[in-house]
């Protein structure tokens, strides 16, 4: 089962998703272990691809405090591994299309290495928002009725 660190609830408010990439990133000296007791922030991150490869950035993992004096900058890009044909392939998606690279979510998969999933979104409007949290608003409402009733 994965295990997920942190999620970027913000990304699901303001974009439709088509395709999501499960893929690993580049992390030095102690930062698992920042991201193991949660120490991660997804405020304004985003991913782009520069020169054949794949960053994210202001993707915040604070540093370990049992560490060395020597961390590194809590808010530094950090590399995404994907193969060459699936860079190509979001690229080409991307110059085609309006849409952006947005991390969704960080977790350790099955054999305790840090994945981040990564999506194409393109944005919402404001009147999609309305209408997602009026969904959410009648939603909520029906539950409530449901358990009162069963009562």
């Amino acid at each position: 089962m994965a295990q997920t660190v942190a999620t970027n609830k913000k990304a699901f408010r303001d974009y439709f998703f088509s395709d999501q990439w499960e893929c690993g990133i580049e992390l030095k000296g102690a930062e698992v272990k920042s991201v193991r007791d949660g120490k991660v922030n997804f405020k304004d991150t985003y991913a782009q691809v520069q020169k054949g490869e794949v960053f994210v950035h202001n993707l915040q993992i604070d540093p370990y405090k049992q560490a060395s004096y020597m961390n590194d900058e809590p808010d530094r890009p950090r590399k995404l591994l994907l193969h060459k044909r699936e860079i190509h392939k979001i690229n080409g998606i991307m110059m085609q299309k309006n849409v952006v690279l947005v991390p969704t979510k960080i977790y350790f998969n099955n054999r305790g290495l840090v994945k981040v999933e990564v999506a194409l979104g393109t944005g919402k409007k404001r009147y999609d928002k309305r209408a997602a949290i009026q969904k959410r608003d009648v939603e909520r409402d029906l539950r409530r009725a449901i358990k009162n009733r069963k009562r």
